[in-house]
This record gives structure tokens, C-alpha cells and sequence, in this order.
């Protein structure tokens, strides 16, 4: 296993929609593997292949306190979301040091190709629901803050550039 480097933002990656995964190969089984070393030396609790600069949909999570609880996904898409929308904290490592409150459903449930490399169709709420969307947003080329309003948006682009 191996800790991956991130791509920084504004890399065209991070704005390119990935590719689906095939099959489950062990070219994949080992590239989860990277991503759960590389997402355990960071303080996040997810990571998408394309924060690493693989252009697959591929993502990793776990936000349990102990790490006890990791979801491997490819293929990953939300079903359906509750009505019930709740604020939280989000940020990235693509674009270190800056932050923003994000609204997202409380509750999805999420279709993906799993470890086997059978469909699995899974209920995610909280925090894991919260990074379950976040992944989903990375490989469709979407970062967190593309959930914010415009002006907000920009601030927390201008707070980043001056912080770098």
C-alpha cells in the first residue's frame, strides 16, 4: 500500500467527470487499498480516485472514529436523498486550508459495484452520508464549494490563493 500525493486545485482533473469501472480487478482492489492509506494520513474521512489523479469512479470511506467502518465504491450514485437537508463542514485536501459550511441531504441511498464486484445498494446517514456525496461530487468533477453561492464561492477561492 501506498500513501498517494493529491492533485493540487486548480488541476483540470479535479473539474473532469471519471470514468466508470468495469470490472473489479486487482488493479482496482489495490488502488482502494492506496486510497484507504492515503485517506488514514489525512484528517478526511473520504477520498475520490480523482483527488489522487486517477480518473476513475472509484472512492473510499469511513467516518468512524476508529476506522472500523470502511465502504469501498465504484460506480457510486444516490437513488435517493431525504427531504431533510442538514449543514456541515467540509473541505478538501486538493485545496488545503480553507473550509465551508455545506448543506446536503441528511440521508441517501447509494447503488455501487462493491468489493465482489456485485451491485450493492446501501442506506448512508451523517457524516457518512455527508462523504458519500462529497466523493459522488469529486467524480463528476465537482469540488465542495460549487455548492455555495457565487459570492461565497469566490471568498473562499481568494481566502485559499492568499493562503498559498
Amino acid at each position: 500500500m501506498t500513501i498517494r500525493p493529491f492533485v493540487p486545485w486548480p488541476d483540470k482533473r479535479l473539474r473532469t467527470p471519471a470514468e466508470d469501472v468495469m470490472d473489479i480487478t486487482d488493479e482496482i482492489r489495490t488502488l482502494w487499498a492506496d486510497m484507504v492509506e492515503t485517506m488514514d494520513a489525512m484528517p478526511g474521512v473520504g477520498l475520490a480516485a480523482p483527488q489522487i489523479g486517477v480518473m476513475l469512479r472509484v472512492a473510499v470511506v469511513d467516518a468512524t472514529p476508529d476506522r472500523s467502518r470502511r465502504i469501498l465504491l465504484a460506480n457510486p450514485e444516490v437513488l435517493q436523498a431525504s427531504s431533510e437537508i442538514e449543514k456541515g463542514t467540509e473541505g478538501s485536501p486538493n485545496l488545503p486550508g480553507v473550509s465551508a459550511e455545506i448543506p446536503r441531504p441528511r440521508a441517501v441511498t447509494v447503488r455501487f459495484l462493491n468489493e465482489q464486484g456485485m451491485i450493492d445498494r446501501r442506506d448512508f446517514e451523517g457524516l457518512e452520508a455527508r462523504s458519500v456525496q462529497h466523493q459522488i461530487d469529486h467524480l463528476a468533477g465537482r469540488m465542495y464549494f460549487d455548492n455555495l453561492g457565487r459570492v461565497k464561492r469566490d471568498m473562499l477561492l481568494r481566502k485559499a490563493r492568499k493562503g498559498t
